[in-house]
């Protein structure tokens, strides 16, 4: 389970973002969404789990083209976030759970199909959340990994975190793609297939969509206006019409489990 300060931290955080964070356009995005599900390969025959699933738009978007998705959360107001959100839709085939992700509460070979989106960057150990994915995994089913994908340049890549940490102090580290391919081997899968894509957002919406310490906001705004002359953050950070745009880059890992 996460350590105990982060485990506060994230209960703090995404208890007061369950509204803004599920409303946020990039979050909501249903192009990408639907790239997410069309790079896992989820097929009408399979049982997906959907780790710190969040406000439900996965577990959503995968309800459409699976048999049926659980998705697991540790903030009950994400939950109730999500279970308002599969009310809506009208989606019969959806479970959600308030639980921990390590160990996940399911047994070995549950899903055939696992998969977790804007979450890996929280966990202390990463690592030993994908290899309970993988656990929980069927043999021939595939573990999906989508998280921001930091610059591979140390500079940029420390300078990512620390905005990151200011904005969002549940935040534990955004890895690089290497990085998070890396993570791949050790928890018993092949070299996973990458696809690659950004989520666009504007400094003053995101900002309003946190909770930062307070003067913090103020800082981060110093680091996305310092990025605009050398890309300090490898977000790409440019002005238009007087605000801060930016985008995060964003990796999809997909590796099938052997049999």
């Amino acid at each position: 389970m996460p350590q105990p300060d982060n485990r506060q931290a994230i209960l703090d955080q995404f208890t007061r973002q369950a509204v803004p964070f599920s409303t946020a356009p990039g979050i909501r995005d249903e192009e990408a969404l639907r790239l997410l599900v069309s790079a896992s390969g989820a097929a009408p025959s399979d049982t997906v789990l959907d780790v710190a699933c969040g406000p439900g738009l996965v577990a959503a978007a995968f309800a459409q083209a699976a048999r049926h998705v659980t998705g697991i959360d540790l903030t009950p107001a994400m939950i109730d976030r999500a279970r308002a959100l599969v009310r809506e839709r009208g989606l019969a085939n959806v479970t959600l759970t308030v639980g921990d992700v390590r160990p996940l509460p399911y047994e070995d070979g549950t899903f055939s199909l696992v998969v977790s989106r804007f979450a890996f960057h929280h966990f202390p150990d990463p690592g030993a959340v994908l290899g309970e994915m993988v656990r929980v995994c069927a043999a021939g089913g595939r573990v999906v990994v989508a998280d921001a994908a930091v610059s591979p340049d140390p500079a940029r890549g420390a300078a990512f975190n620390r905005m990151e940490k200011l904005r969002d102090p549940s935040h534990v580290r955004a890895l690089s793609l290497d990085e998070l391919a890396g993570l791949f081997a050790p928890a018993g899968l092949p070299a996973p297939a990458v696809t690659r894509c950004e989520v666009r957002a504007e400094v003053e919406g995101l900002l309003s969509r946190s909770f930062p310490e307070p003067g913090d906001a103020d800082r981060i705004r110093a680091l996305f206006a310092e990025s605009l002359a050398d890309d300090a953050l490898g977000v790409g950070a440019r002005r238009i019409d007087g605000a801060i745009h930016f985008a995060y880059p964003v990796a999809i890992l997909v590796a099938r489990r052997g049999r």
